[in-house]
């Protein structure tokens, strides 16, 4: 657990060194396997994907990374296609996928998510926040990322709400044109039902992708 613990001090430590050359008040949202690590669910990671909230604090966030020891990654690699992530940075040892609201061009951070996420640490400007075990859980599931499936296992150890989880999924494919994602979500708990898990709410979500594929047919036959 030590180990695990120093390994997202050093996390906490670049957000440190960003926050000393920031002049600007920015919520951040870690989506990712960082939030993993800091709860010790994960032995360690480099990528740090987060999520801003709107096209400014994208914008200075970006340009807050490229200031100094960094460089950006134009095409990401074929798992991260899906994701359209819309920047890359690496900066000294660390990786930063950054998002700009949406993940999937419509899987997007809600109000709720807002609500159910946790402050890790203010600092002068920057506000790092963690979303909830059951949003990442929701981000994780529509990722190909090599460990996404292990990491939902840990989520499903650790304890999750499947009635949040339904009632975001429910809202955000309310509010979505494009549902493919929630395909991918299906996907996802049927891998995780594979391995064991109990998903009470699949029934409904396996629902929800029916109708995908539904409202796709009729879109052809227009």
């Amino acid at each position: 657990m030590e180990f695990k613990i120093n390994y997202f001090n050093q996390i906490l430590n670049k957000f440190d060194q960003l926050d000393k050359i920031s002049n600007q008040k920015v919520n951040i949202y870690l989506i990712g396997g960082a939030v993993l690590l800091e709860q010790g669910l994960k032995q360690g990671t480099k990528d740090i994907d987060l999520i801003l909230t709107n096209d400014e604090d994208y914008n200075y966030f970006c340009n807050l990374l490229k200031k100094d020891n960094s460089h950006q990654l134009e095409l990401p690699e074929k798992e991260y296609l899906k994701l359209k992530i819309s920047e890359i940075i690496i900066q000294d040892d660390f990786r930063f996928d950054v998002f700009n609201k949406v993940v999937c061009d419509k899987l997007y951070l809600s109000k709720e998510m807002i609500k159910r996420a946790r402050l890790i640490k203010e600092y002068k400007h920057l506000n790092l926040y963690a979303c909830s075990n059951e949003d990442i859980l929701i981000f994780k599931s529509i990722t190909e990322r090599p460990g996404d499936i292990d990491d939902c296992l840990e989520l499903v150890k650790k304890g999750l709400n499947w009635n949040v989880i339904l009632e975001e999924i429910q809202n955000q494919v309310k509010e979505s044109k494009q549902q493919v994602w929630i395909t991918w979500f299906e996907e996802r708990l049927n891998l995780l039902e594979d391995k064991g898990v109990s998903v009470s709410i699949i029934q409904e979500i396996r629902e929800l992708s029916e109708g995908y594929y539904k409202l796709l047919e009729e879109e052809k036959n227009e």
